[in-house]
């Protein structure tokens, strides 16, 4: 695989399409696909960038010598740090072209947006203080790749913010929250030896799995929670929610969580396809 795409973790960029999928098919009449085709190259690039911008950070600071997750580029000697940062950059780049193309045509408020995410995107792990180390990493997906992707989505598309839009955003988060906790639950251990507090870190072993799991439960019960009769049809992905709650409270750990985190990304990405079919024929 070339590195750059290794580099850019595919398994990670569900949390990216989730949100705009289900905004879009919430926007029923008001679907826009030139604006919907933005605001997913917003979030698919920003989610990118992040990654990028992880492993520059992680890479510089020596938090990745003992990783046993996805190669990392700057860690294992694939790239350097400088080339790295200059892909997250490129990376931020391209998503903040479009974010403006959109504010453009919709609000310039979303350029505040765009510029807060951004700098939420770096300082994750990047800085003198960077939140991903003390533990907020799993807030800032909820608000960002949660909350801020899907209303936002909509909101391009209708030029407006509806409660709907907020409680469709929580499944959303919440399975984004479960691809970074299942994440840090499979690093937890060479996290703690860096200083690296994860939430994982700072819950322990046992709690961070129980964590992952109530994420699966919130996303299931909040989509139902919409009280629209077609939403059970997100039931049809229980049997995959099922079996990577198995497995993880079974006590699967290290490097056997990694096929975990594709599963977990896969969840997010059919979950998210059934919910916006369920939205879309209301």
């Amino acid at each position: 695989m070339n590195k750059w795409i290794l580099g850019a973790r595919p398994r990670t960029l569900p949390a990216a399409i989730g949100p705009v999928i289900v905004a879009s098919a919430l926007a029923g009449s008001d679907f826009n696909w030139f604006r919907a085709a933005l605001a997913l190259k917003v979030s698919l690039w920003l989610q990118i960038g992040v990654n990028f911008a992880n492993d520059y950070s992680d890479g510089i600071k020596g938090t990745d010598t003992n990783r046993i997750g996805p190669t990392r580029l700057v860690g294992s000697g694939l790239a350097t740090a400088q080339s790295v940062k200059f892909a997250a950059f490129i990376s931020f780049g391209i998503a903040s072209i479009c974010g403006l193309w959109l504010a453009i045509l919709t609000s310039p408020l979303l350029i505040a947006v765009g510029i807060l995410c951004i700098a939420a995107a770096w300082s994750y792990t990047g800085g003198r203080r960077p939140y991903g180390y003390s533990g907020f990493g799993e807030i800032s997906v909820f608000v960002f790749f949660g909350l801020v992707a899907t209303v936002g989505s909509f909101y391009v598309q209708t030029q407006r913010i509806t409660l709907m839009s907020f409680i469709v955003a929580i499944p959303v988060g919440a399975l984004s929250c479960a691809i970074l906790a299942i994440n840090n639950l499979r690093d937890l251990n060479q996290d703690a030896i860096a200083g690296k507090r994860t939430l994982a870190v700072r819950m322990g072993d046992a709690a961070a799995r129980r964590a992952f799991v109530a994420l699966l439960v919130v996303t299931h019960i909040s989509a139902l929670a919409t009280l629209k009769p077609a939403a059970l049809l997100t039931l049809l992905v229980a049997p995959l929610t099922f079996s990577l709650a198995r497995q993880v409270m079974g006590g699967t750990s290290g490097a056997a969580l990694i096929p975990l985190l594709g599963k977990t990304g896969k969840l997010q990405l059919i979950f998210s396809a059934i919910f916006a079919v369920a939205l879309a024929i209301q």
